[in-house]
């Protein structure tokens, strides 16, 4: 893992913690659901009692909570949606292989429908194959976003327009990755603050895939939801820690430069990348029942900030830059040699940088007792040898967290920029 700074920035116009929006009422049916959404409906801790006392159970349905009614468009400008949007609670990552005797020409299809059904599913207006599982939902926030891995190419001829900054990923000490659940030819990411919603877009696009890919592997992952804090704050990883403090943000001035791929292409990204950006995509087991053996001391020593509020032990609040020079009343360093976000800070780096978008999973108990469970890591940036390898390789050779984490799949795609008006991901690939 590393650092980043997770923007929960949503205009959903919430009330205030403790208040309901003018008018709103419950029916029987929905109140608990509605309840559910505490952060969205205002029903917070420390202000429940007052909401519930002023709600009134009727027959009348209720309109979507702002939760459910928040849209994010296909587009994001240049660039697919599901990067730089605010992350969600809920995310699927299915990676597809292709099936034998497929050409450039029946991949360029499937895009074509893929591409064609996930705007109508963010639209709200599936034409063909819905069978209604989120027939009655709102938005709630569902991205959907494409990418193509290295062994696509040779697939359907493309070699030589493959980037050069696709190659694969170099070996970590740490890894002990399963093949059959790393790499592929096709990605697909999907984001919703409902698990619904979320689901209904999987099987829709799965069936979709028809016969011309099949599903090579998918993980399933999950946030806090949007709400569930009185006011938006970062989130908390499955160690507890505030996890994305120092992730880069799109106010900053080399932002665009550090995560997509400039107009025009580059040397190592071909033209059809412009607007786009490369994922790297890591299974990380928490070995958990190690980590809560620690003290919460311990624990922030080895991470760096504190457990409670996520400051640095160099001092200040959760967003003061950390002063990796400071020293505490011994004379010692007030961060670790070997604490995370020392390793893995852009100074400790050469300045590489990328925006880190993940979801944390649970996959269920083991027969040791233990949990499998841990982050679905999910990075971007506009060159993954400039921004993921550098900083994986310092946190391989020094990271004090490593000891507590096990990187059991690996996978890197090209996501091009976003489709053109009457145009399809990966288009300018595909029929070059």
């Amino acid at each position: 893992m590393t650092e980043q700074r997770t923007t929960e920035h949503r205009t959903t116009g919430e009330p205030a913690a403790g208040e309901l929006p003018a008018g709103r009422q419950f029916t029987r049916r929905r109140l608990l659901g509605t309840a559910g959404a505490a952060g969205a409906a205002g029903l917070v801790v420390g202000g429940a009692g007052g909401a519930f006392g002023a709600a009134t159970l009727r027959d009348e349905p209720a309109a979507l909570a702002s939760v459910g009614a928040t849209g994010v468009p296909f587009r994001d400008g240049a660039h697919q949606a599901g990067i730089t949007t605010p992350q969600q609670a809920r995310g699927h990552l299915v990676a597809f292989d292709l099936t034998a005797g497929q050409t450039r020409k029946s991949v360029a299809a499937l895009l074509r429908r893929w591409s064609a059904t996930a705007e109508q599913l963010i639209g709200g207006r599936l034409e063909t194959g819905d069978d209604q599982i989120a027939h009655d939902a709102g938005p709630n926030s569902l991205t959907v976003t494409f990418g193509f891995g290295g062994s696509l190419f040779p697939k359907t001829g493309l070699e030589a327009l493959a980037p050069q900054a696709l190659a694969p990923l170099p070996p970590f000490s740490a890894d002990a990755l399963d093949p059959a659940r790393s790499n592929g030819d096709l990605w697909v990411q999907i984001g919703s603050d409902d698990p619904l919603v979320a689901f209904h877009a999987l099987r829709v696009l799965q069936k979709a895939a028809g016969d011309t890919a099949r599903v090579r592997w998918q993980m399933n992952g999950f946030n806090r939801t949007p709400g569930a804090t009185p006011r938006p704050m970062t989130s908390r990883n499955l160690m507890g820690q505030v996890d994305g403090t120092n992730n880069p943000q799109p106010t900053d001035p080399d932002f665009d430069a550090r995560i997509f791929v400039p107009a025009g292409g580059t040397a190592r990204s071909p033209q059809w990348m412009a607007g786009g950006s490369y994922a790297v995509v890591r299974r990380i087991r928490m070995l958990l029942d190690s980590w809560d053996h620690l003290s919460v001391e311990r624990q922030e020593k080895v991470i760096g900030r504190r457990k409670s509020d996520g400051s640095p032990l160099s001092g200040g609040t959760e967003t003061t830059p950390v002063d990796l020079d400071k020293r505490d009343a011994q004379g010692a360093p007030a961060i670790a040699g070997d604490a995370h976000i020392r390793v893995a800070a852009p100074a400790s780096n050469g300045g590489a940088a990328m925006l880190r978008r993940p979801f944390s999973y649970h996959d269920g108990i083991g027969s040791d007792g233990a949990p499998d469970a841990g982050l679905l890591f999910v990075c971007w940036q506009a060159d993954p040898q400039r921004g993921f390898v550098p900083v994986q390789r310092k946190l391989d050779r020094g990271d004090g967290l490593s000891r507590f984490l096990r990187h059991e799949s690996s996978a890197l795609f090209a996501v091009p920029g976003a489709p053109g008006p009457g145009e399809y991901v990966g288009q300018r690939l595909l029929e070059s």
